[in-house]
């Protein structure tokens, strides 16, 4: 079964990692893309001229229109294939499978998307290699909402980093342009919530991995905490329980460490998990916090008129 697929790439200052990954996506055997089309939002180094050198189409929009669900919306307007796959400008397939990997679960048509795993890239903090090899595993998962959800947290969990959506289910659900980020978040609770089944292919493989401070990963989670309660994930079954239970699985790996540097290592990344501890609760009850300090604590200018953004007025904050 043949399937036409347009990939699509958000750009922005990627010119440090985006001749990799286009050499990785044209070096695709077993399934090749229908068309690469690159979104750039005002690069000024030399991303678009290194996207140039491939068969891609290149589209721009001016920095300040950026917004994560807006332009992903925007960008999946312009595609014609059959399933769109989404990729981070720094995410680098790990092998030539990865796109048939990828859209082999298509042939199912019951499934609506599809989320690779990510493995850590060379010199990644002890926090973010714990995190990725907790959340991608090498079992694949088939998330059916038709079906009894024991997967807790995870049932929801789905990155655009490195995603494929059918497109009709795109163009049914699209992605929610009333969040200011975490967008792929609100449109996996979508396709779920629509009968959708969401697979996770751990064949389709990227490396992808961001360094954080502690104190971006404690306001990363203050979001995280709002969304969960904004989407009503928070309330579902397990999901509280499932968060509780991997984050004790990585205190515990951590404390664990022997050797001098691994301990050292592991020490920062136990602070930095406890900020995100602490960040994801406060955000789960913003409620009750005044509106000049939820500002101070949000990652994305969630607040940052006092509100709630609506869909037309949301800040350009980044999350590549």
């Amino acid at each position: 079964m043949v399937i036409a697929a347009s990939i699509l790439v958000l750009t922005k200052n990627g010119g440090q990692d985006i001749g990799a990954l286009l050499q990785a996506v044209f070096s695709q055997t077993g399934a090749r893309p229908k068309e690469v089309i690159l979104v750039d939002s005002g690069s000024n180094d030399e991303t678009v001229a290194i996207a140039q050198q491939f068969p891609v189409r290149i589209e721009h929009i001016p920095a300040e229109q950026f917004h994560h669900a807006r332009t992903r919306n925007f960008a999946a307007s312009l595609t014609t294939g059959e399933v769109i796959i989404f990729v981070s400008q720094d995410a680098i397939p790990e092998s030539p499978a990865w796109l048939q990997s990828m859209l082999a679960n298509f042939e199912d048509p019951s499934v609506g998307a599809v989320y690779g795993r990510q493995v850590p890239k060379p010199g990644c903090s002890a926090e973010r290699q714990d995190l990725l090899e907790t959340v991608y595993g090498e079992k694949r998962l088939v998330k059916d909402p038709a079906l009894a959800n024991d997967l807790g947290y995870r049932f929801y969990h789905f990155s655009d980093a490195n995603s494929a959506i059918r497109r009709s289910v795109w163009q049914s659900v699209r992605f929610p342009e009333d969040l200011p980020v975490f967008e792929d978040l609100g449109i996996a609770k979508r396709i779920l919530d629509a009968g959708w089944k969401i697979v996770y292919e751990p064949e389709a493989c990227v490396y992808h991995s961001h360094r954080h401070s502690t104190v971006g990963l404690f306001k990363r989670y203050f979001d995280i905490g709002f969304t969960l309660r904004h989407l009503k994930i928070w309330s579902a079954p397990g999901v509280g329980t499932s968060m509780l239970q991997d984050a004790k699985k990585m205190l515990r790996r951590k404390l664990s460490s022997s050797g001098a540097n691994d301990r050292k290592s592991a020490a920062g990344g136990v602070y930095q998990d406890c900020a995100k501890s602490l960040g994801l609760i406060l955000g789960l009850n913003e409620r009750y916090l005044p509106v000049t300090l939820k500002r101070h604590l949000s990652a994305h200018r969630i607040f940052g008129d006092g509100t709630v953004h609506g869909p037309n007025n949301f800040s350009s904050a980044r999350k590549r």
